[in-house]
C-alpha cells in the first residue's frame, strides 16, 4: 500500500504544520515526515524500518500519521525530543518506537524515551520494540522505569498493540475489548 506523503494542519498548543514540525525535526538533527492521516506516531531509525513499521501498522488495519526517523547517531536529547516534537501533533493517539540497534545505542533509546514519559512529555501510550545494540539493558531500564510502556520483542507485535491502543483512545469499545 502505497503512502501518501503531504502537509497536514496539526495541532497542540496551536496550530503547526507538518512544515514546521519537520523543521523543527531538521534543526534538531532528525528527519521528520508527516501522512496525510492516520494517529500512530512513529520513531524509527532508518528509511526502511519505517516503511516495514508502517507496512505492518497497515496489515493490522491502522493509519500512521507520520515517522520519525533518530538516524544513527542519535543522542538522549535528540530522542527526548522526537518526542517533544510527536506531543506536537495533536492527531496522535499511541506512538510506536521500533528500533534496530545495528549503530543505533538502545540503551540511549531508552534513557531518553523514559526521560520523556517522566517530565511529561508524552501522555499517550507507548508501544517499544528495541532490538540490537545494548537492547537487554535498555529493556532492562524500561522495565525497572515504572512507566507505562508496552515493551516487545516483535515488530509484529508492536504493531498490533500500537493499533490496538490507539483505536482504545479513540473509543473504538468493540476493539478494546477484544484482545490485540
Amino acid at each position: 500500500m502505497a503512502l501518501e506523503v503531504e502537509a497536514v494542519e496539526v495541532a497542540a498548543s496551536g496550530p503547526k504544520s507538518a512544515a514546521a514540525l519537520e523543521a523543527d525535526a531538521t534543526h534538531n538533527g532528525l528527519n521528520y515526515i508527516g501522512l496525510d492521516d492516520g494517529n500512530i506516531g512513529c520513531i524509527v531509525n532508518g528509511a526502511g524500518l519505517a516503511m516495514a513499521t508502517m507496512d505492518l501498522i497497515h496489515y493490522h488495519h491502522g493509519k500512521p500519521a507520520n515517522f520519525l526517523d533518530l538516524g544513527g547517531s542519535v543522542t538522549m536529547s535528540q530522542v527526548e525530543k522526537a518526542f517533544h516534537i510527536l506531543a506536537r501533533d495533536s492527531r496522535i493517539d499511541c506512538i510506536l518506537v521500533n528500533i534496530f540497534g545495528g549503530i543505533v545505542n538502545c540503551k540511549i533509546i531508552a534513557e531518553g524515551l523514559i526521560s520523556a514519559l517522566k517530565n511529561g512529555i508524552v501522555n499517550i501510550p507507548v508501544v517499544v520494540r528495541l532490538q540490537g545494540n545494548n537492547a537487554v539493558e535498555a529493556q532492562s531500564l524500561i522495565s525497572n522505569s515504572d512507566l507505562e510502556l508496552i515493551a516487545v520483542n516483535s515488530l509484529e507485535e508492536a504493531a498490533s498493540l500500537a493499533v490496538w491502543k490507539a483505536a482504545c483512545i479513540r473509543g473504538n469499545s468493540l476493539t478494546c475489548d477484544s484482545v490485540a
